[in-house]
């Protein structure tokens, strides 16, 4: 399995910016799709972001298409989430994932999951 561990998370304004990290250790994590969640308290954990081993393919949730962007460098075996425009409704605590597919991430399973990172959007 893979190890992944996530930072950036923080307060911040509305239409500020912060940008998630991903540290991923173990096994090969150039191979795997990697990929954003979130849970805001009360709800069900939703789909984010995903993105395939290589780079190439990326996928968004609605909600934040325009606004996110997820990123890799299987150098530093690190996957980024950079949130643009932030909204009280993106609050919520952000894990990381993977997958050795990107469409299982996008069906909204993983393999190896992160803790969490809280992110707080105030208005």
């Amino acid at each position: 399995q893979v190890q992944l561990v996530e930072s950036g998370g923080g307060l911040v304004q509305a239409g500020g910016s912060l940008r998630l990290s991903c540290a991923a250790s173990g096994r090969t994590f150039s191979s795997d799709g990697m990929g954003w969640f979130r849970q805001a308290p009360g709800k069900e954990r939703e789909f984010v972001a995903a993105i395939s081993w290589s780079g190439g393919g990326t996928y968004y949730a609605d909600s934040v298409k325009g606004r996110f962007t997820i990123s890799r460098d299987n150098a530093k075996n690190t996957v980024y989430l950079q949130m643009n425009s932030l909204k009280p409704e993106d609050t919520a605590v952000y894990y990381c994932a993977a997958a050795m597919r990107s469409r299982t991430l996008v069906a909204g399973n993983g393999n190896s999951w992160g803790k969490g990172t809280q992110v707080t959007v105030s208005s």
